[in-house]
């Protein structure tokens, strides 16, 4: 990001482009090096993108990438500026699920592993897309995505609910809802349209009016409340 423009233009759809290619045959070299471009452009530990093996990338299904899409929408749906679904914030989240971004390749805590267990992989960390994917499955009776819209949002709402009630701090959707958020505030249009972005940050401005209606500044997105 220079200091006197947004974040670059493309930037999103450059990360798209590679993550197609990964699916058809890029070579996996290749690809982690391009990740890890991408990821110290928005600012992603580097840790973050490393490969520890070729599983590291696990198998995502059709569905399930439509799923998380479509979960991502609901979480930040559009207004005046684009949704999550629209700036492909879903494929960000495969991508961080996999490489263990919000502690998501953490071994779960033992008094979490029971109702999870068909979940975990051998390491005991979750696999957390196939749970979602079951979990909302089994409220609505059926795929998340054969659901009308606003089912989907009934279902999703149900489900934040419960993560965000009390003594549930390791509940997996916080994982994926933080996930969803940083993905979204990190793209062109979250950082600089949907918050407000100052090019030349560290300027004092000591008394500033605040109206309801202020958007908040990418600097400071981690401040917003989200309910």
């Amino acid at each position: 990001m220079n200091g006197d423009s947004a974040p670059e233009v493309g930037l999103w759809e450059k990360y798209r482009v590679m993550t197609q290619n990964a699916a058809t045959g890029m070579r996996r070299r290749e690809f982690a090096g391009g990740l890890a471009l991408w990821s110290l452009a928005l600012g992603i530990p580097a840790a973050a993108v490393q490969f520890s093996n070729p599983e590291d990338l696990e198998a995502t299904s059709d569905l399930q990438r439509q799923m998380i899409a479509g979960v991502s929408d609901i979480v930040i749906p559009r207004t005046d500026t684009p949704g999550a679904g629209e700036l492909g914030v879903g494929d960000f989240v495969i991508v961080a699920l996999a490489h263990g971004l919000e502690g998501s390749r953490t071994p779960l805590a033992t008094g979490d592993v029971s109702a999870l267990t068909p979940f975990t992989r051998p390491d005991g960390s979750l696999r957390h897309l196939q749970w979602l994917e079951h979990d909302l499955g089994i409220r609505g009776s059926g795929h998340f995505m054969t659901f009308s819209p606003q089912r989907r949002k009934t279902l999703l709402k149900a489900l934040d609910s419960e993560a965000f009630g009390q003594d549930r701090p390791h509940h997996p959707w916080r994982t994926i809802k933080a996930l969803i958020l940083t993905g979204y505030y990190t793209t062109e249009v979250g950082g600089s349209q949907e918050l407000g972005y100052e090019p030349v940050p560290g300027r004092w401005d000591p008394d500033l009016p605040i109206n309801q209606d202020d958007r908040a500044f990418s600097s400071d997105w981690t401040a917003l409340d989200f309910g």
